[in-house]
């Protein structure tokens, strides 16, 4: 396989397509932060900023600038984003907003903790890039924030009736397993192993269900499941993405087993969840075949496509699993068929079943500027370093 090739094809698409798409188009130059609604050919269609979004492409720019190139306009927007939060992000207790409106006021409230997730992520790294102690400080401060209320994350605004079904949701120990990651540089090392610890436990043996082999989105407490819509539920990309990142826990600690075991969920998720008939990874299933509540269920996403592909990567690069690399090639060219968009940059977010444009967009309230950039960055990157191996195990026959 041309390794190189396809990694020309990934840095290509995201330093030529991609990047400018968003530096083009979205740095709101009156009132600061980013317009993420825009369509297909970048054109703002709604102006309300999602604190999320806002932080993840701080976040984007932040970390290209610190791992691929020191470019001063990577920076520059990054700052320009991060001013933004700071300014207009969070309550008086430091909880995040949902969404604001273009100049700043608070429009949703602070019902959603992976808006503080990102927030850290965000300021973390833009603090590695520039430097600046009050990112650092802002930094920390969410994140032990986010670590008082992830027994009840949602707080006030959770429409659960307590003590009926009390389940726990799979996104947060998955977020917290990368987040830990993310911002090492300024957590003490004991907070990071401890955290660590947790989130390994909790994703791998609390969601991890042995009898089908895959991660539900929603258990008791205890990791036993409930036979209701929520406990039902299956998110494949959740999986995916959630097994690069114990991938990279695993790495870190020199576990091979586990490392295996990541692989082999993330196989199971991609074979329970390809749509045998039309291709592509559905969004939402139910573990006993019902039919899911999400009436999305069968959409094709792009953020799902972008992290199964780093997923499979990863896999083989660790692993030298087979099936990992058959797998690559299967997402590589349904993605690339469907999803990218050439003639105008950057990719189409939703797609219907049969693979056709549902939404003429490229970015919107849960689209922006980060699961694309990330892949194509680390895409490329293990690309690189599979054609290096490559290249040596034949210098050396």
């Amino acid at each position: 396989m041309d390794f190189n090739r396809y990694s020309s094809i990934y840095l290509k698409n995201l330093v030529d397509e991609v990047l400018p798409f968003w530096l083009k188009n979205s740095p709101d130059k009156e009132y600061g932060g980013f317009f993420t609604c825009l369509d297909t050919e970048g054109r703002v269609f709604d102006t309300d900023k999602f604190i999320w979004l806002q932080a993840r492409q701080v976040w984007t720019f932040s970390m290209l600038y610190n791992q691929m190139e020191k470019n001063p306009l990577w920076l520059e927007t990054a700052i320009h984003g991060a001013e933004f939060l700071k300014k207009h992000g969070r309550d008086s207790a430091g909880n995040w907003y949902f969404s604001l409106s273009r100049e700043g006021a608070p429009l949703v409230q602070p019902y959603n903790i992976f808006s503080d997730c990102f927030a850290t992520m965000a300021f973390a790294q833009l603090y590695k890039a520039s430097g600046v102690e009050e990112y650092r400080e802002i930094s920390v401060n969410t994140f032990f924030n986010i670590l008082k209320r992830q027994d009840n994350p949602k707080g006030k605004f959770s429409k659960a009736f307590p003590g009926t079904r009390e389940l726990q949701n799979f996104s947060l120990p998955m977020i917290l397993s990368n987040l830990v990651l993310e911002i090492e540089h300024v957590l003490d090392p004991a907070i990071v192993e401890a955290t660590i610890d947790k989130g390994i436990h909790t994703v791998m043996e609390v969601f991890y269900q042995p009898d089908s082999g895959l991660i539900l989105e929603n258990v008791y407490a205890d990791g036993s499941f409930s036979d209701s819509f929520e406990g039902r539920l299956l998110n494949p990309g959740h999986v995916l993405e959630a097994m690069w990142f114990v991938m990279d826990l695993a790495t870190r600690r020199n576990d091979q087993k586990l490392i295996e075991k990541a692989v082999n969920i993330a196989i199971n998720a991609l074979e329970y969840g390809w749509d045998k008939e039309f291709g592509g990874i559905l969004y939402f299933l139910d573990i006993k075949g019902n039919p899911p509540q999400q009436l999305e269920w069968d959409q094709k996403l792009w953020w799902v496509h972008a992290e199964a592909i780093v997923c499979m990567l990863k896999g083989y690069e660790k692993t030298g699993d087979q099936r990992c690399l058959n797998w690559f090639k299967k997402l590589h060219e349904y993605t690339w068929k469907n999803f990218v968009d050439e003639d105008n940059g950057e990719w189409f977010g939703y797609l219907n079943r049969r693979g056709e444009v549902l939404l003429p967009l490229k970015g919107g309230k849960w689209k922006g500027c980060f699961h694309v950039p990330r892949a194509l960055f680390l895409a490329q990157g293990l690309l690189k370093t599979l054609a290096e191996k490559e290249d040596k195990v034949l210098s050396e026959m």
